[in-house]
């Protein structure tokens, strides 16, 4: 499937999690995105799924504790300055649990974008946004381009008989993190000026054409958001 297409089906998903007003239909689609990311390198994969999952996870615990809602208590904690008496009912509960699994399902759209699409041909397919599009694949790369750098550094630290360990060793990778990405920001500056980026009458390949599988992603990604929007 083309880049495009699969964006705007991974877009059309977290625009039916956001539209749907049912617990389940919003599990049904975290579930359905998280297969989607795990087919994504097992060491690529994990930081974007431990950042989706645990910000969900996050959201459902803390929740019931900062909602104030009627329903039936199955705990009731101290009173608290300001805040009052801390409870847990079935509607915090409830209201917690769609709210994580909404956020699970947009979190793992963004992870299955940035782990499984071409950005480079989503860059060539968006022509008439070439610079939007251009920033946000810069940005979406941001992090994958970190891990690649800072694993890198951690194999000469070895190399050189020092082991990074804990938080402390681990921090002071930052420093050279954040040099090298400036210095890349620079040398990917220069080779865009190089390349003649943005000026006009620039040639390009012949994209391929659309298959059968890119139209219906499109169509797909359409009936998504309305069946988000009426009836999910």
């Amino acid at each position: 499937m083309r880049p495009a297409p699969a964006a705007a089906l991974l877009f059309a998903s977290a625009a039916a999690a956001l539209l749907a007003r049912h617990t389940a239909s919003v599990a049904v689609l975290a579930v359905l995105l998280l297969l989607v990311c795990l087919r994504a390198p097992g060491a690529r994969r994990w930081p974007y799924l431990v950042g989706a999952l645990g910000s969900s996870a996050a959201l459902f615990v803390v929740t019931p504790f900062v909602e104030r809602l009627p329903g039936t208590v199955f705990w009731s904690g101290p009173a608290v300055p300001v805040i009052g008496t801390l409870d847990v009912t079935s509607t915090e509960l409830s209201g917690a649990l769609f709210n994580a699994l909404r956020l699970a399902a947009v979190s793992l759209a963004f992870a299955a974008y940035a782990l499984l699409l071409d950005h480079d041909r989503l860059v060539q397919a968006a022509g008439f946004a070439r610079r939007s599009v251009l920033a946000v694949v810069l940005a979406t790369r941001l992090v994958p381009a970190l891990e690649r750098d800072a694993a890198g550094l951690v194999e000469a630290l070895r190399g050189r008989g020092i082991e990074p360990g804990g938080l402390r060793g681990r921090a002071r990778l930052l420093s050279p993190l954040l040099a090298g990405s400036l210095e890349r920001s620079l040398n990917l500056a220069e080779a865009m000026e190089a390349r003649g980026f943005g000026r006009s009458g620039a040639t390009r390949l012949p994209p391929p054409t659309w298959t059968v599988v890119d139209r219906g992603a499109l169509v797909a990604a359409g009936l998504a958001i309305a069946v988000g929007a009426l009836w999910l």
